[in-house]
């Protein structure tokens, strides 16, 4: 839900760390003026993608920046922030698919949503933010219904799936909704001409995020008895790598076509971070920031496992990051190691419903542990996380990732 694209500080320019940081900013405060204080958790890292590309068509603008007060998540520090129709966008975008995420949750009676009173009042929030997302959408010309109607038909296609199902048969939902966005950010720019490779640009991004997101958490969910896509369609990692690396060439011819007033940030983002994210889902990335793919063990010099780091500077976001158990040994359970431990290496603590996640972002945010600790528990997934603010180690430092753009 919070983001594939978490680029390492090293890898950005400082002028584009400014505008990477501009437009999260942004899209948590557009979510705030908008729809209030609680929207706010659903800010992530691929929904100001929105945002960017819209900007990157029209060029930065100054009635496209102010300047907003201290952040705790900033270090205290102001910031110029991106304002506008790309934020509104990203954030009504973001709250429907929240949204959803949460009737999931709900229908899957997951944690406390399995209580009928706690169920009842995240059923409420739902429907609210779907209201919401949808009078901002049709504010700005965008149907909201299109991303509803993609998530409604993924709980179908999810129970028809079985082995020999296509993987991008699973997909494809991702992939519509992804495209309605990023094509609409074309009308916002006033520049029709783009909606067509913008539209494509989306339908690839989504189907690589789902491919990731499914990479990522194959593990975890085998564990858990949670469906996961390529367990059920038996799609191996390396068909799943190579639906990868084919939406990531697509989504870089697609970009060449669009018509940019300033593509820099948009292109790094989703041509040379993307790869980052491949690689990083599927245990190849090279940064010290890593996180290890499946089956792999912690990143050498990073004991934390891996967590990319965040826009704020380095260390890890609070919704990514890895597992800092990397070996066994230790006294209690099997073969020596604590209770909390199996026999084929340590397992993830059961993830926090969505209200239970919200209080403890909440706990975190209020006391600073979320940029200032030097190792706290993510609120949802209950991973291991580093402080957003802490030092950076990451040795990589400008752009490895060849691409003909450049």
């Amino acid at each position: 839900m919070f983001g594939i694209v978490r680029p390492c500080a090293h890898r950005l320019t400082e002028g584009l760390k400014t505008e990477w940081m501009a437009h999260l900013c942004g899209l948590c405060l557009a979510l705030r003026a908008d729809h209030g204080q609680l929207a706010r958790v659903v800010t992530n890292y691929d929904g100001l993608i929105v945002s960017v590309l819209t900007e990157a068509q029209t060029g930065v603008t100054q009635a496209g920046r102010r300047t907003a007060g201290p952040c705790p998540l900033r270090a205290m520090r102001t910031a110029p922030v991106a304002r506008g129709e790309g934020a509104r966008l990203a954030g009504a975008v973001s709250l429907v698919l929240a949204s959803a995420k949460i009737r999931d949750h709900v229908a899957d009676r997951d944690g406390l949503l399995a209580r009928r009173p706690v169920a009842a009042a995240a059923r409420r929030v739902a429907r609210s933010w779907d209201r919401a997302g949808a009078r901002t959408g049709r504010a700005l010309g965008f149907d909201t219904a299109v991303l509803v109607d993609a998530v409604d038909r993924q709980t179908g296609l999810e129970a028809l799936a079985g082995p020999g199902t296509p993987l991008l048969v699973v997909t494809e939902p991702t992939e519509t909704a992804t495209a309605a966005a990023f094509a609409h950010t074309a009308v916002l720019a006033g520049r029709p001409g783009n909606a067509a490779p913008l539209a494509e640009a989306g339908r690839l991004f989504g189907r690589l995020a789902h491919l990731l997101d499914a990479v990522e958490d194959q593990a975890a969910d085998a564990e858990a008895g949670s469906w996961n896509p390529l367990t059920a369609t038996g799609t191996s990692l390396e068909e799943a790598r190579r639906l990868a690396d084919d939406a990531l060439h697509g989504i870089r011819l697609a970009l060449k076509d669009v018509d940019f007033a300033d593509g820099r940030l948009a292109h790094v983002l989703l041509a040379h971070e993307l790869r980052t994210s491949i690689d990083r889902a599927f245990g190849t990335t090279t940064c010290a920031h890593g996180m290890p793919g499946p089956g792999q063990g912690p990143v050498p010099g990073n004991p934390y496992g891996g967590g990319a780091p965040g826009p704020y500077g380095g260390g890890g976001h609070p919704y990514g990051g890895g597992n800092p158990y990397g070996g066994a040994g230790g006294p209690g359970g099997p073969g020596g190691l604590p209770p909390q431990f199996g026999a084929g290496g340590p397992r993830q603590p059961e993830p926090r419903g969505f209200l239970a996640g919200c209080a403890m972002f909440t706990w975190l945010f209020c006391t600073c542990q979320i940029c200032c600790a030097k190792e706290y528990e993510g609120p949802w997934s209950r991973k291991k996380r580093e402080g957003c603010c802490r030092d950076c180690d990451c040795p990589c430092d400008g752009c490895c990732c060849p691409c003909d753009g450049c």
